[in-house]
């Protein structure tokens, strides 16, 4: 009987990892053999002269679309999180209506309208497909991030004052930690929506996931077409279960 409840525990936890190990498993066949389903694609096309994207290599484009979200991430979670900091502070918050607009106005315009915005200013390549993410990716997070700073009940923060804490170590030691789940819902939300929208990026020169995709439109091609959206979905599963695993352990270790 012991035995069995000892166990029971292990058999919920076991499933944790199975998403991110599944999605990733996938994920990597797909960009490791993606040749080996020539059949299939074959089938979807089979007019077409060639059917496996072949101009680069799918795990080359898949660590160059890493990096673009990666990069993008960073100054996205550097600059919402700064953001909804700042404007819950005493002397930012009537600047706090503004920066709601800003992060709002962001995803207003479309990622396509961005760029062709910045490619004049910027040119080519892989800075404005950045700048761009950066601009859409920013709503989720400030607002996640003002959410949760706004949701730490005041007794708590009143408390660690009148234990001799400064703001800077309230805000450090108290309200980011009991806020960070629901930044970190934000940042998910963010990235794993720049993570299908950086595939536009192959539009001005930023090479990518999105090449096969481009180079199937262009050529009348739906295998390739296929095979980019199909390579990054799979990458938007792993990452978003990853994610979930993150949000789920900052959830115990709060209630514990």
């Amino acid at each position: 009987m012991s035995n069995s409840l000892s166990a029971a525990p292990s058999r919920k936890q076991a499933p944790l990892w199975l998403w991110p190990l599944l999605w990733g498993a996938l994920l990597l066949i797909s960009v490791v053999a993606m040749a080996a389903a020539e059949p299939l694609f074959r089938w979807i096309e089979p007019d077409a002269r060639q059917v496996i994207y072949a101009r680069a290599d799918f795990y080359v484009l898949l660590g160059r679309h890493l990096l673009v979200v990666g990069v993008a991430a960073v100054v996205t979670i550097v600059v919402g999180v700064l953001a909804g900091v700042l404007v819950t502070r005493q002397r930012g918050r009537d600047f706090l209506p503004l920066v709601g607009q800003l992060a709002s106005l962001g995803q207003t315009f479309p990622p396509v309208a961005v760029l062709a915005l910045a490619v004049p200013a910027l040119g080519f390549g892989t800075l404005p497909i950045i700048v761009a993410l950066v601009l859409y990716g920013l709503l989720p997070i400030v607002r996640n991030t003002l959410t949760g700073l706004q949701g730490v009940d005041s007794d708590i923060k009143t408390a660690a004052h009148a234990m001799g804490m400064t703001p800077i170590q309230i805000l450090r030691q108290v309200e980011l930690p009991l806020a960070a789940p629901v930044i970190l819902a934000g940042v998910r939300t963010s990235v794993t929506i720049n993570i299908a929208t950086a595939a536009l990026g192959a539009t001005v020169g930023a090479s990518n996931l999105g090449d096969p995709i481009i180079a199937g439109i262009v050529n009348g091609n739906m295998a390739y077409v296929v095979q980019g959206a199909l390579t990054i979905a799979l990458l938007a599963l792993s990452v978003d279960s990853l994610f979930e695993i993150l949000q789920r352990q900052l959830r115990s270790r709060l209630s514990s």
